[in-house]
């Protein structure tokens, strides 16, 4: 966990260091049955709660100005990791796992110690002089190989091959042990530099001692017996030991989480609950008989996803009631409308939830898709105006693109439409169809106008690397 890379006997495997994939966005609903595409889900209100609980802690660590980004995983293990200096990754998994802000945000904060310190690219200058090791070994070995088979081949004697193969295999076990020595240190470092963190802002570090110590009990089997010298992390035991020392000696060590924090908390585990989980989990973790806000949102979010959209809007309605501008309460609305094949019942909710989440782009767009859905072209400017704002805020949303490229269609701007087909095309990693769509946008706009311009960039463009 955290801060991952894949070590591997040979020295092909040890330029391999984990990156971050182009992806495309998504809310929470789509990301449900997107099996095929990267597992990466968008939800503003999550996100808006994770900008949160880094903010402090980026300022502290001199991170503030970096833009450093939030993404959740689409994937139920608590994991979180950092892969490129600019984004923290977090599976949806740890968040629902996390009984409260303090666990997460710990596990926030060791993160962003791998960043302060720079963790990645020192990372890659320790595999970049492993990989030259190697090779060299690998050469000295090979010609080893090379003069014993000679040899024997006259004179029946193959020491030399035999060493040869041991000059190969021994530097590379060095080499390994070395790595991960080194991958070790790392997060012994990201775990103090956490600490010191969460002390600076006030916060306490029990939440980050609460969330190792329980994967203590967890691994401790699956460790049992292992070489401590071939481990990528610090053994369970040894970790939890050390970071109740240094942390345990924090002033704020029994501080408590803000009710009103753990609240927002618990909506989003809820949320996560009802869009990720099988509906008989849902009703385990958050039965009838819980009346909580965030037992009844969860229920109301399963409700709508599983058919019954009257019972939905009914609790969702409800919930409204308790809290009148909760924006995220009339966006679940507008999306079940949507979903629903109700798009202009879902406009008035949509446009709510846009207003109160201070034009979230993500919510921006299912408006937009709304409006683009009713195929009524009175609402077609709107349409367009909205997107093209929403996109401009997040350019690497397919969504937006997509409803974008309808809206132009529906104008007759078929260069706009094509130029954002082409985009959203992009976006989705289809470079073929990139290119095609682009290509027609091209002869569709003036030579050298902006249009023009974003389709010969998408035409020239490189396809990724596999």
């Amino acid at each position: 966990m955290l801060l991952q890379i894949a070590l591997r006997r040979k020295a092909s495997a040890l330029t391999a260091l984990v990156t971050a994939t182009a992806i495309a966005l998504t809310p929470f609903s789509a990301a449900r049955a997107q099996a095929k595409g990267p597992p990466v889900l968008r939800d503003t209100e999550t996100e808006q709660l994770l900008r949160e609980y880094t903010r402090p802690i980026l300022r502290v660590a001199g991170l503030e100005k970096q833009n450093i980004q939030m993404v959740i995983i689409n994937d139920g293990s608590f994991n979180a990791f950092v892969a490129d200096g600019r984004r923290i990754f977090v599976n949806w998994g740890a968040i629902l796992q996390s009984e409260t802000p303090n666990q997460i945000i710990g596990v926030l904060a060791h993160e962003t110690g791998h960043l302060a310190g720079g963790h990645l690219s020192k990372l890659r200058e320790q595999l970049a002089t492993a990989q030259t090791q190697m090779i060299i070994a690998m050469l000295l070995g090979a010609g080893a190989i090379a003069a014993g088979s000679t040899r024997s081949s006259s004179a029946g004697n193959n020491g030399l091959a035999n060493a040869g193969a041991a000059a190969i295999a021994a530097p590379q076990e060095m080499i390994r042990r070395t790595l991960l020595s080194y991958q070790r240190q790392q997060e012994e470092n990201a775990d103090r530099a956490g600490v010191k963190f969460l002390t600076a802002t006030q916060q306490s570090p029990r939440g980050m001692y609460e969330t190792f110590k329980r994967f203590t009990s967890e691994s401790l089997f699956a460790s049992r017996g292992a070489d401590p010298y071939l481990q990528s992390h610090p053994m369970p035991a040894e970790r939890v030991a050390a970071l109740q020392e240094f942390a345990g000696s924090s002033p704020y060590w029994n501080k408590k989480d803000d009710p009103a924090l753990q609240l927002r908390h618990d909506m989003v585990r809820a949320k996560i609950s009802a869009f990720m989980e099988r509906p008989e989990t849902v009703y385990r973790r958050y039965p009838q008989t819980n009346d909580s806000l965030p037992a009844r949102y969860a229920r109301a979010i399963s409700t709508y996803l599983h058919g019954d959209l009257r019972s939905a809007l009914s609790q969702i309605d409800a919930l409204i009631q308790v809290q009148p501008n909760n924006p995220y309460f009339y966006e679940v609305r507008g999306q079940a409308l949507l979903e629903s094949g109700k798009p202009a019942e879902a406009i008035a909710p949509l446009r709510k939830a846009a207003a109160l989440s201070n034009n979230g782009p993500l919510i921006e767009m299912l408006l937009g898709q709304a409006l683009v859905g009713t195929d009524n072209k009175a609402y077609t400017d709107e349409a367009v105006r909205i997107l093209r704002a929403a996109v401009a805020r997040e350019p690497e949303a397919a969504l937006g693109y997509t409803q974008l490229a309808m809206a132009y269609g529906r104008k007759g701007d078929y260069a706009e439409a094509d130029l954002a087909s082409a985009q959203a095309a992009s976006l989705r990693g289809d470079n073929k169809t990139a290119r095609e769509l682009a290509t027609r946008a091209k002869t569709r706009f003036a030579v050298g106008t902006p249009g023009w311009v974003k389709a010969d960039d998408i035409v020239a463009a490189k396809p990724p690397r596999n």
